[in-house]
């Protein structure tokens, strides 16, 4: 399969010096999924975790909620000029049963690296397709506090309750944690922390929203979802598509240390979802879902 690094020759400008030297880049290749045999959709992504990263994008879809709906998942062929298979073609192949969405207009997705699915999903798609609630604002007394990501089968939110001191710590933790951004510069990171702020994985693209995928892909794969008790962290900004994975996950707060778009913030507020922006040092911007944060300050509006 691709490397996640590859070399490349560059002329190196240092206070005048010139110098020629190799220097390592993250690895960008494209990402066929088919569905059945069927194209569904092209990602430009990192090579590496191509399973998950299709069972986490399927997932996003609503397509797939758990491990027994995937027959299997396997390459198909992609040969180069020299005839070698380039691992860039998944299909992912459904179990008996499970409903195969409508793709006979052959939509072909294409997603770019930096925006995602952009126009393709909308507030009331997210809000129709979910399959956990992320609500949890009655007087359930629910809670996650067993220092894993919670999970259930049943309908019914989870209730976590998070010290702003350890959601501040996030950011630090999660770049602590992005082994290939040491040597590249040029990865998005997507991590999971229980409310406490123990990470449970980390998974880095050059796409933050593969980044996101693989994650969920990989909790699918063990049958983890949905991550009731999780906290999803991400190295860049909050858009839409990030905020429709994590309440399609059932994942209940989103914290990113850039800036939310407009729409990620409508999401979040009509389904639940806890969301903060801008978080850096002790700082940050809570813009929907602050009932799950433990403010010393009662919220004015």
């Amino acid at each position: 399969m691709g490397r996640v690094t590859e070399r490349r020759r560059v002329v190196r400008v240092r206070d005048g010096a010139v110098s020629v030297r190799p220097d390592t880049l993250v690895a960008e290749e494209p990402l066929e999924i088919r569905l059945n045999g069927k194209p569904l959709a092209v990602t430009m992504r990192t090579p590496g975790d191509d399973f998950a990263l299709a069972a986490g994008f399927l997932a996003s879809e609503g397509v797939i909620g758990s491990a027994r709906e995937v027959a299997n998942i396997v390459y198909c062929g992609g040969a180069d000029e020299r005839g070698r298979n380039t691992y860039n073609v998944v299909d992912v192949r459904l179990a008996p049963g499970v409903p195969v969405p409508d793709i006979s207009l052959e939509r072909n997705v294409y997603t770019t690296s930096s925006c995602g699915l952009c126009g393709k999903a909308s507030l009331d798609a997210v809000r129709t397709t979910a399959r956990w609630p992320l609500e949890d604002r009655g007087d359930g007394t629910e809670d996650a506090g067993d220092g894993g990501a919670a999970r259930a089968d049943t309908g019914t939110p989870v209730r976590i309750r998070m010290a702003p001191e350890v959601l501040a710590g996030l950011p630090d933790r999660l770049r602590a944690a992005q082994r290939v951004f040491d040597r590249t510069g040029g990865l998005h990171a997507a991590a999971l922390f229980t409310p406490e702020g123990e990470l449970l994985d980390v998974r880095e693209d050059v796409g933050r929203h593969n980044a996101v995928d693989k994650l969920v892909g990989l909790a699918l794969r063990r049958g983890e979802l949905p991550l009731r008790g999780g906290v999803l962290m991400v190295s860049g900004r909050a858009s839409f598509e990030l905020a429709q994975k994590a309440v399609m996950a059932g994942i209940p707060v989103l914290a990113a240390v850039s800036a939310p778009s407009s729409l990620a913030v409508d999401l979040a507020a009509e389904t639940g979802l806890t969301l903060v922006g801008f978080l850096r040092g002790t700082s940050m911007n809570v813009y929907a879902g602050a009932h799950r944060l433990a403010l010393h300050t009662a919220v004015r509006a």
